[in-house]
């Protein structure tokens, strides 16, 4: 059997501030402490709950101690969910349905949305936020340290070197705004981690904080230490075993950030929210996996929005359970308010589920939309129910693919029946329509649009008055030039926009 290892900067780090202020804590903070931890690209079958393959005792735990949330929804790429999260509404009205924020394009997540962390400073939190921005950075007040975050450590890209931390040969990694050139050679996953117990350790202890924890795993381009790779030596997939061991990685970090969380007292007053952003990516390069769910990050299908998802804490009445209530990432924003005190607004698209979260009610959500997006090749789902409809295109991966089996190898399943007109004819994939009985079929395998087509045009116009809301997708020119890093000193940098 195999035992997890922490690494050794961690237990240190840990150790230290435990010693430095077990003495100061003067006790539970009236409101609780949160702390979100979002894992990138993480797949339904990257998880040791799901997949008894994958080794992570210390999240596998928590999620069965407290509360397995099996269906809970996210965007189906990472800035979408975040901005969703951030916000509390769908990207199609935040103009962030058509893809993610990239390095050089001059634009962000809208400033006339009040965040999330704005909202908890006004009841009385100190905000954190460690890893992973994504939201745009080309101005200021773009950037976390303006949009409510008390301290920021972390990057601003998409992804980036685990070990060099730079994108293109160019640093991203910084305090608040101070460049940090000393991490080079360190894994990301323990220095993120550290950096957030060094947060905990010097925290105010009179005030509540939240500590929002976007991880850089499992994010291509994939790495890992090589004690995590060698404790799989039953996968035969290179790319496979390096993902199935930064799993693990960042496992034995959460258990630093738990123990740390105990030592300072903190633990008993914390509520402890995971999720992934998106589903595996699908080039097996990257290593991840939805299986048995269909289709992969970047699709519309249940394997890339269908998301890992778990909540932990003593606040919680009921525990030790699967909840099988329909949740969706922009419900976070106003069911993390009603927790705190706060109000949300009244247009927003997320709704509370505290109730479902801490009883185990049903849920007050009965529809939801995965994306409207009318950037061509144009294409829109939307939940109601039981019942799942897409319109227009879902994505380029939309089988089902296992993970490699002894051979190594990857294989997609690719479901015909769905791409043929007649024989040998080909279905346009960018103007198709797929009805899914999610409670009887959760892995998509049989499109029920031409025996229900009523069922079709009662969701098709409820899509259409949704969309009525729709803001046009942000799309910018590119501007290498102006954002090009050598002008901030060879880091990726605000101040070009």
């Amino acid at each position: 059997m195999r035992t997890s290892m922490l690494c050794g900067p961690i237990l240190l780090l840990a150790a230290f501030v435990a010693v430095g202020n077990s003495a100061a804590y003067p006790g539970k903070a009236q409101k609780p402490n949160i702390v979100f931890v979002v894992a990138d690209d993480l797949g339904w079958n990257d998880i040791g709950y799901n997949n008894d393959d994958i080794f992570s005792p210390t999240l596998d735990s928590l999620a069965r101690e407290g509360v397995i949330l099996n269906q809970s929804y996210v965007q189906e790429v990472c800035s979408p969910t975040r901005g969703a999260l951030m916000t509390g509404y769908y990207p199609y009205r935040l103009g962030l349905q058509h893809k993610s924020f990239h390095s050089v394009y001059p634009s962000g997540l809208p400033l006339n949305y009040t965040l999330l962390p704005q909202k908890l400073k006004e009841q009385g939190y100190s905000t954190y936020i460690v890893g992973k921005w994504h939201l745009g950075f080309c101005n200021y007040n773009y950037t976390p340290n303006a949009r409510g975050f008390d301290r920021f450590y972390g990057y601003y890209n998409a992804d980036e070197g685990y070990y060099n931390h730079s994108v293109g040969g160019y640093l991203d990694l910084r305090e608040d705004l101070t460049p940090d050139w000393s991490k080079n050679g360190t894994y990301s996953t323990d220095i993120f981690t550290n950096k957030a117990i060094h947060y905990l350790a010097t925290h105010n202890k009179s005030k509540p904080f939240y500590l929002y924890l976007p991880y850089q795993s499992v994010h291509g381009p994939i790495a890992v230490p090589k004690k995590y790779y060698d404790m799989y030596p039953f996968i035969h997939d290179q790319s496979r075993r390096i993902k199935s061991g930064m799993v693990t990685a960042m496992d034995d970090t959460v258990k630093a950030l738990v123990q740390a969380l105990q030592d300072f007292g903190y633990w008993d007053n914390t509520l402890f929210i995971f999720t992934t952003d998106n589903g595996g990516p699908s080039k097996p390069q990257n290593g991840g996996n939805n299986w048995p769910l269909r289709g992969t990050k970047a699709t519309l299908w249940e394997g890339g929005t269908r998301g890992v998802a778990f909540i932990y804490g003593s606040i919680l009445q009921k525990t030790g359970y699967v909840n099988n209530e329909m949740i969706h990432v922009v419900d976070w924003y106003p069911t993390l308010l009603e927790l705190v005190g706060g109000k949300q607004d009244s247009d927003m698209d997320g709704i509370n589920v505290w109730n479902t979260l801490v009883k185990g009610d049903p849920s007050p959500r009965k529809e939801f939309v995965y994306n409207i997006d009318e950037v061509e090749p144009s294409g829109a789902a939307i939940r109601m129910g039981d019942y799942k409809l897409i319109l227009g295109y879902a994505g380029a991966h939309g089988g089902w693919i296992p993970p490699p089996g002894v051979n190594g190898l990857w294989q997609e399943i690719v479901p015909m029946d769905d791409y043929e007109v007649e024989p040998g004819v080909c279905a346009d994939p960018t103007n198709s329509t797929y009805l899914f009985n999610l409670k009887d079929d959760p892995t998509e395998h049989f499109n029920l649009a031409d025996k229900m087509p009523g069922k079709v045009q009662e969701m098709t116009a409820r899509l259409e008055e949704l969309k009525k809301k729709l803001v046009p997708a942000i799309q910018v020119p590119k501007e290498p030039k102006k954002a090009d890093p050598r002008k901030f000193g060879g880091v990726w940098s605000p101040g070009w926009c």
